[in-house]
C-alpha cells in the first residue's frame, strides 16, 4: 500500500463534498499537470490519501479518503464545455486520467500547513516546500502517521 496527498479547493470540491457521496465515491478530474497525472497513475486500489484543503483561509489537511477506482482516461478533458477541456487530448489516446476516491474520515480540525511545517518529522514532505504546486504527491509512512497523530491532538494553529 502507498500513501498520497491530494488537494482541492474547499469552495470546489471539499471532503464534506465527499462524505456526502458515501460508499460511491467520487471521480478525481481536472488533473492537468504531467507529474500529478503520473502519480497518479501509480495509485493502486486501497492505497489512503490525505485529503488536503488549498487556497482557503485554512490550508491543511481535513481528513483521509481511499483509492476505489484505479486510473482512467478522464473524460472532462474531452468536454468542450467543461472547465476542464483540452483540445490537445484525444479519446483515442488520451492525454489525461482520474481516479475514484471514497470518504473513510474527518479529521475533528484541520492539520494546518503552518503547524505541518513545524514538525520536524514533516520536513521532507512535499506538500511543504516551497514553490510546490503539484495537486497530487505522494506521503511517507512515517509523514503519514505523523499526521494521522497530529489529527487526534487538540492544537490549533489558527
Amino acid at each position: 500500500m502507498k500513501y498520497w496527498l491530494m488537494k482541492s479547493e474547499p469552495d470546489v470540491f471539499s471532503i464534506d463534498d465527499l462524505k456526502k457521496r458515501g460508499a460511491r465515491g467520487s471521480h478525481w478530474d481536472g488533473v492537468r499537470n504531467y507529474q500529478a497525472r503520473n502519480f497518479m497513475r501509480e495509485m493502486k486500489k486501497n492505497d489512503l490519501v490525505l485529503f488536503y484543503h488549498s487556497n482557503c483561509d485554512l490550508p491543511g489537511v481535513a481528513g483521509v479518503m481511499k483509492i476505489i477506482r484505479e486510473a482512467y482516461p478522464d473524460h472532462t478533458a474531452f468536454d468542450p464545455d467543461d472547465p476542464h477541456f483540452d483540445a490537445k487530448s484525444d479519446p483515442s489516446k488520451p492525454r489525461w486520467d482520474m481516479v475514484d476516491v471514497a470518504f473513510v474520515d474527518r479529521f475533528a480540525r484541520t492539520i494546518g500547513l503552518v503547524e505541518m511545517r513545524a514538525i520536524q518529522d514533516l520536513q521532507e514532505m512535499l506538500v511543504l516546500r516551497r514553490g510546490n504546486r503539484l495537486s497530487i504527491t505522494p506521503v511517507s509512512k512515517r509523514e503519514w502517521d505523523t499526521i494521522l497523530r497530529m489529527s487526534k491532538t487538540g492544537r490549533d494553529t489558527r
